[in-house]
């Protein structure tokens, strides 16, 4: 690698996923990660989506993240043409809302890995979450901005409790 891999290649397939994915860039960029979104399709763009994966590496790319829907290509054809992490989002979309995403990033063949979260906004947050993770293992400013933020959870969820209790209470 010629640069350190602190950066995020956040990839869609179109611009309609944007309206979700954007739930991932804004969660990486609160962690202050650089990130590098890019449209390309697996199916209508292939050479370009293979040229971007394999020159990445080289930028400071250290793990993509792709929102896809229905056949999920994608993420699958980005882990076959690198080594790195590759987090899949499935997308809503078609007739199964999601479902045909999820399972087509779930049956990946062996050898060729696509770490896979949930369909839609969560899977979104969470898998800007799950890059930061994988990036702070060697960069320790990054694991206390991770810290910080579950310390923060753990206080809204603890905010949450009080304002239950209090609704209880009241009757």
């Amino acid at each position: 690698m010629s640069q350190r891999a602190n950066k995020v290649a956040l990839l869609i397939g179109s611009d309609s996923d944007w309206a979700v994915m954007e739930t991932c860039y804004r969660q990486l960029r609160e962690f202050d990660l650089q990130v590098d979104v890019q449209v390309l399709s697996a199916h209508r763009s292939p050479d370009d989506l293979r040229k971007y994966v394999q020159l990445a590496e080289g930028s400071g790319i250290g793990v993509f993240i792709t929102g896809a829907g229905m056949s999920a290509a994608l993420p699958g054809v980005v882990s076959a043409h690198t080594t790195l992490p590759v987090i899949g989002v499935p997308l809503e979309s078609g007739i199964l809302g999601g479902l045909d995403a999820l399972l087509s990033m779930v049956q990946m063949p062996p050898g060729v890995p696509v770490g896979t979260v949930a369909i839609g906004s969560a899977g979104a947050k969470n898998a800007a979450i799950l890059a930061a993770r994988i990036l702070a293992l060697s960069d320790p400013a990054l694991k206390s901005k991770l810290e910080r933020f579950a310390e923060t959870q753990t206080q809204s969820v603890h905010e949450k409790g009080k304002k239950v209790k209090a609704k209880i209470s009241k009757q």
